[in-house]
């Protein structure tokens, strides 16, 4: 530390002493066209007398212009060609100049690149992508049009992700064009006016036809490359002549319903396979039925804290055959919403049966084929079964076949502790289960930080439950008074016992028998789809969306991912969009609620990504007391002396509502003094985030300019001395 330290502290005097010793000399007055015009024929004799040491001084002194990025290089190339002649003056020049623009990026990098790159991390995430992967070509076509100013180029290339070699040796082929205009403008010195005569219109044009050359032919044989590569994946399926319909989409759940939506609205023509049931996972075993259930199981908990309101206790019953019964009375409640009725008056066409895609045009669907422009595949995924001895014997359940049961079971084992895990368990245990939730990994909510699981694993501890973490589930045998695990936690061997066991250990993707295989569409390491940033498969015109595609297995991200894809589908030929994962929310609707969008302080951390941490405590919350509800927190990172958010966690009571103010904000680039600087209703939950916001500017308020208003208010009351005296 303290050698980079002194290295960039000798820097720095080297650069002020040369900037310094340029002007206090008035070198700069022997740099200017009309002083290089008059002593012309001087400098010619000097050369002719003296070949070696003028050509040296000349070098030395060139590189020192350039590398203290001081103004003159322009005069002394020319001056270059009129004392040396075009092909010497040429070469001390070209390497002369990408010598000291190196000195000068080196400078740059030295003294600047850490700080700028520290400071504006987020600003520069995607120009040092840009530059990472093609960074030669950028500088090149920069170096190729003299309107940019050389020395500024050196200077910003210096904070960027360039190698030094790669920047000399680019930068002596990109300025040897306009090296040799000017040494050539040099040796006509006589016949010029002013430096302005040697650049005309034209010759500006051709040197900017010649720095977007790179990037046309780079773009061009891309776009072959693609085509070749698109030519080649539908080679042996020929394509046909005339279409039934523009897209065909796979699946009518979040995803597909959204993509069959939005090519209809867009006036496509558009059919839409389902072989079960209109809605997916979400409407029929999935969002909407958990919620439903959870709902149920929140209010006889709140009926068990009647006492703490000022009631008198209250005993409750739970009819759970009548639980289970609202909840599929929920389910009938949303599902016109998500009907064959309304997406046929929309201009779908509905049509039931097990879709197989048969060439990159057709998909067989009960016998038929269907001839289609377009297809997108959302066939979402399913509940994954662990392959466990003696797991069939004991009649699992899973987050898709639990809504079937009428009896609650007595004793509940729960394996698996993410959010549909935790979710379940305290329903259940709302209701009257005696449950016990296992999970092998060291704590429960393990994609949150570990304040957030710590408080949502006490509030289920409280409730009854059971939790075992470093649990891992061996072995399963039935029995005539109920069944058992037999698990190995934290190393030792245990029995568990239990009546019912909920199967809650991860979704897998349903990508088979839809043909994807004999068509080169492959599958990534956790089955799910291989798609590209335009969610695009290995072959042209199929997209995927959805739980099939990942990362985020939500509705919602489910719908989001299903614009990107039909959208480029149906247009991209014009314009593709890449799909956007930059701010995704996601929501675990225990009680509290978990909420959280962006980064995680864990995440922060394993990333090496510098952060500011701001935290605000529910129980300081004016409403949450008045409701009871006052345990949770808010949580926001932002980058560091700034107010931009880098992520929030929630985790409260209705966090997934409070959360989408934090999520608006980093989706449009707002801070945390927009949100501080917006009026929210009093008494809400909402108030919280405000008052996180507050906490930020709380912490950063100037303590030295308050210091002195403090000292003014004092003198304002005729307190002179205390003035004086410091406050």
């Amino acid at each position: 530390m303290a050698a980079a330290k002194s290295l960039k502290l000798g820097i720095v005097a080297l650069v002020v002493t040369g900037v310094a010793g340029f002007w206090y000399f008035d070198l700069h007055a022997l740099l200017g066209f009309e002083e290089l015009r008059a002593r012309g024929d001087e400098l010619r004799a000097l050369r002719e007398e003296h070949a070696f040491a003028s050509a040296l001084v000349f070098f030395t002194l060139y590189v020192a212009v350039t590398g203290l990025s001081l103004p003159g290089a322009a005069i002394m190339t020319l001056a270059g060609g009129a004392i040396f002649g075009f092909w010497l003056a040429v070469l001390l020049v070209s390497f002369a100049s990408a010598l000291g623009a190196t000195l000068a990026f080196l400078v740059s990098r030295t003294l600047l690149r850490d700080w700028v790159q520290g400071r504006f991390a987020r600003q520069l995430s995607s120009l040092n992508r840009g530059f990472a992967r093609d960074g030669a070509f950028y500088l090149f076509s920069l170096r190729l049009v003299p309107l940019f100013p050389f020395f500024m180029i050196n200077l910003i290339a210096g904070l960027l992700p360039v190698g030094t070699l790669r920047f000399y040796w680019v930068s002596q082929l990109g300025m040897l064009p306009a090296t040799a205009v000017y040494v050539n403008a040099g040796t006509r010195l006589g016949q010029l006016e002013s430096p302005a005569g040697i650049l005309s219109p034209a010759l500006l044009g051709s040197f900017a036809l010649l720095a977007v050359f790179p990037f046309m032919a780079r773009s061009l044989l891309e776009h072959l490359q693609e085509r070749l590569q698109a030519r080649r994946r539908l080679a042996g399926h020929p394509r046909p002549r005339q279409f039934d319909t523009n897209l065909v989409v796979i699946g009518a759940g979040s995803a597909g319903l959204v993509a069959a939506l939005i090519a209809a609205t867009l006036k496509a023509k558009v059919t839409l396979i389902e072989r079960h049931k209109m809605g997916g996972d979400c409407l029929n075993t999935g969002c909407v039925p958990s919620k439903a259930l959870l709902r149920s199981a929140h209010v006889a908990d709140e009926m068990r804290r009647a006492p703490a309101f000022g009631l008198a206790p209250v005993d409750v019953a739970v009819n759970f055959p009548q639980v289970m019964e609202r909840v599929q009375q929920k389910i009938a409640a949303i599902e016109p919403h998500d009907s064959v009725e309304r997406f046929t008056a929309l201009g779908v066409d509905c049509v039931a049966g097990d879709a197989r895609v048969v060439s990159p045009w057709e998909v067989e669907v009960n016998g038929e084929r269907i001839r289609t422009r377009h297809i997108v595949i959302a066939s979402g995924a399913r509940a994954r079964i662990p392959d466990i001895p003696g797991l069939a014997d004991v009649d699992f359940l899973t987050s898709e076949t639990l809504w079937a049961i009428r009896d609650l079971p007595r004793r509940l084992l729960v394996l698996g502790a993410g959010p549909i895990g935790c979710e379940l368990a305290q329903a259940m245990a709302g209701l009257g289960s005696r449950v016990t939730l296992i999970t092998h990994a060291a704590r429960i909510l393990p994609r949150e930080d570990a304040d957030a699981s710590e408080l949502v694993h006490r509030r289920l501890l409280a409730r009854g439950i059971a939790i075992h973490t470093g649990c891992e589930a061996r072995s399963f045998a039935r029995g005539d008074d109920g069944h058992s695990a037999h698990c190995t936690i934290n190393g030792e061997d245990r029995t568990l016992r239990f009546d019912r066991v909920l199967l809650a250990v991860g979704r897998t993707p349903n990508i088979e028998n839809l043909g994807l295989e004999a068509l080169g569409i492959r599958a990534t390491s956790r089955g799910a789809i291989e798609v590209d940033d335009y969610l695009q498969t290995a072959v042209p015109g199929i997209f995927a969306c959805g739980d099939i595609v990942g990362p985020y297995q939500f509705t919602h991200t489910a719908s989001h991912q299903a614009w990107y894809a039909t959208v480029n589908a149906l247009f991209g030929h014009f314009k593709r969009f890449r799909v956007d994962y930059s701010a995704v929310p996601w929501a675990t609707f225990t009680h509290p609620e978990v909420a959280r969008v962006g980064l995680s302080e864990d995440e922060a951390r394993a990333r090496g990504i510098a952060y500011d941490l701001t935290r605000y405590a529910i129980d300081d919350l004016d409403r949450a007391i008045a409701d009871s509800e006052d345990e949770g927190f808010v949580k926001v990172l932002t980058e560091p002396g700034r107010d931009r958010i880098l992520g929030a966690t929630i985790v409260s009571a209705r966090a997934g509502d409070l959360l989408t103010e934090f999520t608006l904000a980093m989706r449009h680039g707002l801070g945390l003094n927009k949100i501080l600087s917006t009026i929210h209703i009093y008494p809400t939950m909402s108030e919280a985030n405000r008052a996180l916001a507050g906490e930020w500017r709380k912490a950063r308020k100037p303590e030295r300019l308050l210091r002195w208003v403090e000292r003014y208010f004092h003198w304002r009351r005729g307190g002179r001395r205390g003035w004086r005296r410091g406050g």
